[in-house]
């Protein structure tokens, strides 16, 4: 008998033991987050990189995900490839990781192979089109993208949508014939994502597509670029490029008297711009996917309490690249919501949950985040842009709504 008693008190001890630990292993699950702070490309990467820090940091203190704790690490990879995949491969292998906040195109697309076969979503800074084919069905795809998503148009469809916009201010102007086309931006796989597919649909909105003009990353002196661009007559400019870069092109073209409608990159155009371009920015058209920190929207008020995270005194005023970061981490956040009542916090369901859902926004960002409708065919989670022009007048920063533009969700746009 006494020896029955021993046997059940310990079998109920290991019992007990083994529901610790699995609530342990279910209490926190671990989301990897890589940014560009100190790269070509932190002139934004900080901003967007704090929007999902706050986020996740927010998160957390107002109860995870419905009491599951999530544990991140943030780490600055440059916007270097081989680091990113170094940063992956030992949150994957270490931690357990369920799910990753990316950034750069080059390190996103390198990635794509490896995600799909951890079955690890990646939440990408990096809207490149290719990331929108999850089967590969369009010859254009490099690789199916199963585990890719992004919050917002990708760069080909905010490029159509700009392009969209130039095709109907050159009528409203009365423009005379063909207007020209040109595509400015480095030889880098974030400049020429939209590259082709964008002038593909220029060429049919009755645009003269022009070659395009190669300009770097950095900094630097573009007043021979400029020069070409005034010698073809363009009359439209999608700039691929962001920060530095993009002052000094509008900087160079000034000087050198180029007449062009430049229209940019979501990366390229924000109110810092403005301000360090002065008086140089004139009429400076650029997308976005959210309002802006000002606009009196409901969902800002949810954002405003984000910032406080790394900003308490609520003064700092966040750029459109800031609240997009948020838009990103909350979608993650509700789709890791669905897969804990869905079987678990796994990369495979919280896949599924990008699908369970129709135009989709979350929850207390009503206003902010455009719908999101995300399908196991169809990555193109957002096929709206809103498109801004940007000012600087006497020392005022002077942004104004133009339109919000649909891009059509065709067959062949996918994953191009």
């Amino acid at each position: 008998m006494h020896n029955h008693k021993a046997k059940l008190t310990s079998l109920l001890i290991v019992s007990a033991l083994c529901t610790s630990q699995q609530t342990f292993a279910e209490d926190s699950v671990f989301v990897g987050h890589l940014a560009d702070m100190s790269g070509p490309t932190a002139f934004v990467g900080k901003n967007y990189a704090d929007g999902v820090r706050d986020s996740l940091a927010y998160i957390n203190e107002n109860g995870g995900i419905n009491g599951t704790k999530l544990e991140y690490e943030t780490i600055d990879y440059a916007y270097k490839v081989p680091q990113a995949i170094a940063a992956y491969k030992k949150w994957h292998s270490r931690k357990n990781m369920v799910a990753m906040q990316g950034w750069g195109t080059a390190d996103t697309e390198a990635l794509i192979s490896f995600v799909a076969k951890d079955k690890l979503p990646v939440f990408s800074a990096s809207y490149s089109g290719h990331l929108t084919d999850p089967m590969g069905k369009n010859p254009h795809t490099k690789k199916p993208a199963p585990y890719n998503f992004f919050y917002g148009a990708s760069y080909s469809d905010a490029c159509r949508g700009l392009v969209q916009w130039a095709a109907e201010d050159w009528q409203k102007k009365g423009g005379k014939g063909k207007p020209k086309f040109t595509h400015i931006g480095a030889n880098h796989p974030f400049p020429n994502a939209p590259k082709e597919a964008c002038a593909e649909y220029a060429t049919e909105l009755g645009f003269d597509v022009q070659p395009a003009v190669v300009i770097s990353m950095k900094p630097g002196d573009f007043k021979a670029q400029c020069l070409s661009l005034k010698s073809s007559g363009s009359n439209y400019g999608y700039i691929g490029n962001l920060g530095g870069s993009v002052l000094s092109l509008v900087k160079s073209c000034n000087t050198v008297g180029t007449d062009i409608q430049f229209m940019s990159n979501i990366w390229g155009g924000d109110k810092k711009i403005f301000q360090a371009a002065g008086e140089g920015i004139k009429d400076y058209v650029f997308p976005a996917m959210t309002p802006f920190w000002t606009d009196q929207v409901p969902g800002m008020k949810l954002v405003r309490e984000i910032s406080k995270q790394s900003d308490p005194s609520g003064q700092e005023e966040r750029v459109h690249h800031y609240i997009r970061g948020v838009c990103s981490t909350f979608f993650m956040k509700e789709a890791m919501e669905w897969a804990k009542d869905n079987g678990g916090i796994t990369g495979e369901n919280i896949k599924k949950a990008m699908y369970a859902r129709k135009d989709w926004v979350p929850a207390g960002l009503e206003g902010v985040c455009l719908a999101g409708n995300w399908s196991e065919q169809d990555h193109r989670g957002t096929n709206q842009v809103y498109i801004y022009k940007g000012n600087y007048n006497e020392g005022n920063v002077v942004v104004e709504e133009l339109s919000l533009v649909t891009i059509e969700r065709r067959d062949a746009w996918l994953g191009f």
